[in-house]
């Protein structure tokens, strides 16, 4: 359980079903409401330009999605996502970086290029609905690159302490930094790597950490590609409560 995407749990499943939550795919038509989201939660330098969404979404259609609310119609939470290689931590600096990296022929590796929200049960609305699309693809981890906000501070007290020793601390079993715990409570209990001047963010340091989720179930590929995706929906929604 701990080492896959948590967020699948049949009680956030449910939560986000009470509160008139839904997930669909991205499409052009949702860029003003993109752009707003984009910069209620970044700033200038950080967000994406209504061009990088729109190419984000033409580039994988079927790897752009966002949670709305059913009543205002307001969007909660954007994902998206490229495919690239398994090793691809490997040969990368920067954000841009892996998202200039060309998708390769093959692979079971999805990169998260953001992740915004303005509601964490978006966010585990928009995984859950994610879920089986992943499974009917043959997708097995997924990367993303996250803020460190708390290593400022930390490096104010530590001085000459390693950055490293940083993201690597842990409380009660927790990652010590607040966004690595967030992510960890999402599955994203791996730390692949700490890049330096990763991404733009004062409290980070402009460092990120590289995490790693495996998608629940996937190691069953070869049976999922023969199930349709409805079927495969329904039985996600059985399984969703064992996990």
């Amino acid at each position: 359980m701990n080492h896959t995407l948590s967020f699948l749990m049949h009680t956030k499943m449910h939560e986000a079903s009470r509160q008139c939550i839904y997930a669909r795919l991205l499409t052009r038509h949702d860029l003003p409401a993109l752009l707003k989201l984009e910069h209620e939660k970044w700033d200038t330098e950080q967000a994406a330009s209504q061009i990088e969404l729109e190419e984000r979404i033409a580039a994988y259609p079927d790897l752009a999605m966002g949670t709305f609310c059913s009543e205002t119609g307001q969007l909660l939470a954007s994902l998206f996502l490229k495919p690239v290689a398994r090793d691809f931590h490997r040969h990368v600096q920067t954000w841009r970086d892996c998202t200039l990296l060309p998708a390769p022929e093959e692979t079971t590796t999805l990169f998260g290029i953001s992740l915004t929200s303005r509601r964490s049960n978006g966010v585990d609305a928009l995984l859950a609905f994610f879920w089986p699309y992943a499974l009917k693809r043959g997708w097995r981890h997924v990367y993303l690159g996250s803020p460190i906000p708390g290593l400022s501070q930390w490096r104010q007290q530590h001085p000459k302490g390693p950055i490293e020793t940083y993201v690597r601390a842990r409380r009660s079993g927790m990652p010590l930094d607040p966004q690595l715990r967030y992510y960890r409570g999402r599955g994203f209990t791996k730390i692949v790597d700490v890049k330096s001047n990763y991404f733009p963010h004062k409290r980070s340091l402009d460092h990120g950490a590289l995490l790693r989720g495996t998608i629940p179930l996937s190691s069953l590929s070869p049976l999922w590609r023969m199930m349709s995706l409805q079927t495969i929906k329904r039985i996600t929604r059985h399984l969703a409560c064992l996990l």
